[in-house]
């Protein structure tokens, strides 16, 4: 069993369907019942752990293997002395065959079953064994009453496998309710749903127990970043600004251009050799008090071929209607490319701003798109809802629509490219929901990527999104302002 958040190095995730695989793999090759009892043992001994002076556990049990995993739970908790009741939500006859095996089982051994509404109101432990990985739809109206009572509890809360009524694939609640958990057990696999969208606030903190079973050959749908991807290399003795790269910086249209700096301020505390800054508003002042150090150029994006193929560009930032003059330019000759809020906007709008985005890999020059949910949903002319009620495969959408590695920001960010399974990013939190984050991180990544020319940009991206998200973990509570996230990032490094 190991604790998942945060994780020092990549961890495979695995949707429903790829874990009923690996689940009837598993089942095959052991005895009857072993795997549902081995999971009742691990749920039982990590409640002993999260709460070893409960007395009274109240297990709410839902009508199929995630409730056989709560009994199992309930038999071993009742052998180790503890009072436990629970509430069953099912038809004993209508179970499958290793839950009506552990049903029977607890019946046996005389634990204290219970009709679903005949709720314990003196738990000092509650665990939730309602609904599993195979829950697609709303919670009936009998598990909703009992999702709200146990969202009312004062006690920690462990939610077996996921917290009922949440989508272990995507990470949003099926209906009005899902639980609220203090404590998650993932077994068998780690679900990406628990990871992204509305996920991490219902899941609490996050644990893992493989039951002894491996995955075999089944390829993960996607991966939650660790932290080993952030290792750099020292820099050599010998190195010089133009050892790191350049960047530019273009977006700032009139009473904007703050986004622009920060994003400029970013890619310098990156790491980046030189940053120019191409202010789109031609009466906005020259030089950035706070940072000396850029260089303004006007029209930038009208430099000669051979300059925008040695520069890592950045465009959007605060652009507003004019970034679109520089896009066909940027789009058609810069060879490494970064693209934010307004130059989004632009391409969403204009079809052959979309052909120029989606030819540049043909030409073998990478793009990062870096949306939040309303950009990615006018890029695909979608809704933001439907954006987030499957963040990850709108990522992948976005990247084999553009050929391109998108970056979709939110709750457990997505990056993703063409080809191969997307990764979540699991730092980060609500102190970012500030003006002018996003900047930073279209900045920063700009700053890491001119550091590594010739890296692959989906792993540029996710070092880039791990290490935006940490600054802000490292953060006191409450939001953290755009320019502090500036030099909390340089200071984590």
């Amino acid at each position: 069993m190991q604790r998942v958040l945060p994780p020092t190095h990549d961890l495979p995730l695995f949707g429903p369907q790829a874990t009923r695989r690996i689940e009837q793999a598993a089942m095959a090759a052991l005895p009857p019942h072993a795997l549902m009892r081995r999971a009742g043992l691990a749920v039982a001994r990590w409640a002993l752990a999260i709460a070893p002076h409960a007395g009274r556990i109240w297990v709410a049990a839902g009508p199929g293997n995630n409730g056989g995993d709560g009994f199992e739970a309930a038999l071993h908790l009742a052998g180790w002395g503890k009072h436990v009741s629970v509430t069953f939500h099912g038809d004993e006859a209508r179970l499958p065959d290793d839950a009506k095996d552990a049903f029977a089982r607890a019946k046996d051994n005389g634990i204290d079953i219970r009709p679903s509404g005949d709720v314990p109101a003196d738990a000092e432990l509650i665990i939730d064994a309602l609904l599993g990985i195979g829950a697609n739809r709303p919670p009936s109206e009998a598990i909703a009453r009992c999702i709200a009572t146990i969202n009312e509890a004062a006690c920690p809360v462990l939610a077996v496998d996921a917290p009922s009524g949440l989508d272990v694939a995507t990470g949003q609640p099926l209906g009005a309710s899902a639980v609220r958990a203090s404590h998650t057990i993932s077994l068998l696999t780690l679900k990406p749903g628990l990871f992204t969208a509305h996920g991490r606030d219902h899941v609490g903190e996050v644990w893992f127990d493989d039951l002894a079973v491996a995955a075999g050959n089944e390829a993960p749908d996607a991966w939650l970043t660790g932290s080993d991807i952030t290792h750099a290399q020292p820099r050599d003795h010998a190195a010089h600004k133009g050892s790191f790269g350049d960047v530019a910086v273009i977006g700032g249209a009139p009473s904007m251009s703050g986004a622009a700096l920060l994003a400029g301020r970013s890619a310098l505390a990156a790491g980046a050799g030189r940053v120019y800054v191409s202010l789109l508003d031609d009466a906005a002042p020259g030089m950035d008090p706070v940072r000396p150090e850029l260089m303004f150029r006007q029209h930038w994006w009208q430099s000669p071929d051979a300059t925008l193929a040695q520069t890592t560009v950045v465009c959007g930032c605060g652009g507003g209607d004019a970034v679109r003059a520089a896009l066909p330019r940027v789009l058609s000759a810069s060879a490494r490319l970064v693209l934010d809020a307004d130059a989004l906007n632009a391409i969403a709008q204009d079809a052959s701003l979309q052909a120029l985005l989606a030819a540049r890999a043909a030409r073998a020059h990478p793009t990062v798109l870096t949306p939040h949910p309303l950009e990615a949903a006018r890029l695909l002319g979608i809704s933001t809802t439907e954006v987030q009620a499957d963040r990850l495969g709108v990522a992948r959408r976005l990247a084999e629509r553009f050929h391109c590695v998108a970056l979709l920001k939110g709750s457990g960010t997505v990056i993703a490219s063409a080809i191969g399974p997307a990764r979540i990013n699991p730092t980060g939190n609500a102190s970012l929901a500030t003006a002018g984050t996003g900047d930073v991180l279209a900045g920063w990544l700009g700053g890491l990527w001119s550091q590594d020319a010739q890296g692959d940009p989906s792993q540029v991206a996710a070092v880039a999104a791990w290490q935006h998200g940490q600054a802000a973990d490292l953060h006191r509570s409450g939001p953290l302002l755009a320019s502090d996230l500036i030099h909390a990032l340089a200071k984590a490094r």
